[in-house]
C-alpha cells in the first residue's frame, strides 16, 4: 500500500481494493439472500452460494465501473478495461479469501469473528476478503494501471 501512496495518483487509487471487496460482499449477501439455490462449497460454508458468488462478481465490477465514472470525472484518463478486470478478479479471489477463513473458523471451532453486530460475523468478517484482495489490487495497479495523470 505504501506503494500505491507513493505514486502520482496512490490517493485516488487507494480505494480500489474497499471498493471491490465491499461490493463483491455486499453484491454477495444480497444476491445470495434473494437467488441462492445452489451450495458454493456446503462442507466449508453453508451459505454461500453460487449465485451470491455470480452477484457478487457482478456487483464488484459495477462499483469498479461506477469508481472509474467518478475517478474520470477528476479530469484522469481512466482505463475501464483494467476496471472490469480488477472487479473480475478481486471478485473471484475475494469469494477464495472468504472460503479460507471459514476453514480457519471451522476448524478452531469459532462460529464468529465477534458480536458487536447481531447476525453478522464480526469486523473480520468485513476484512477477511481483504487479505488476499489488496495485495492482488496492488500488483494490478502496479501493473495495469486504472487511471493517468
Amino acid at each position: 500500500i505504501i506503494r500505491i501512496l507513493a505514486m502520482k495518483v496512490g490517493r485516488y487509487v487507494i480505494l480500489v481494493p474497499f471498493v471491490v471487496a465491499f461490493g463483491s460482499d455486499s453484491g454477495a449477501y444480497f444476491s445470495g439472500m434473494m437467488f441462492g439455490r445452489h451450495k458454493l462449497a456446503p462442507v466449508i460454508s453453508q451459505h454461500k452460494t453460487i449465485e451470491g458468488a455470480v452477484g457478487g462478481v457482478i456487483m464488484s465490477v459495477l462499483c469498479m465501473v461506477i469508481y472509474a465514472v467518478v475517478l474520470q470525472f477528476s479530469d484522469f484518463r481512466v482505463n475501464y478495461v483494467n476496471a472490469i478486470l480488477y472487479g473480475l478478479l478481486g471478485s473471484t479471489v475475494g469469494v477464495f479469501g472468504d472460503l479460507c477463513f471459514s476453514v480457519v473458523k471451522r476448524q478452531t471451532g469459532i462460529k464468529d469473528y465477534g458480536s458487536i453486530i447481531p447476525g453478522h460475523g464480526g469486523i473480520l468478517d468485513r476484512f477477511d476478503s481483504m487479505m488476499l484482495v489488496g495485495p492482488l489490487m496492488e500488483a494490478l495497479l502496479l501493473l495495469m494501471p486504472i487511471i493517468t495523470g
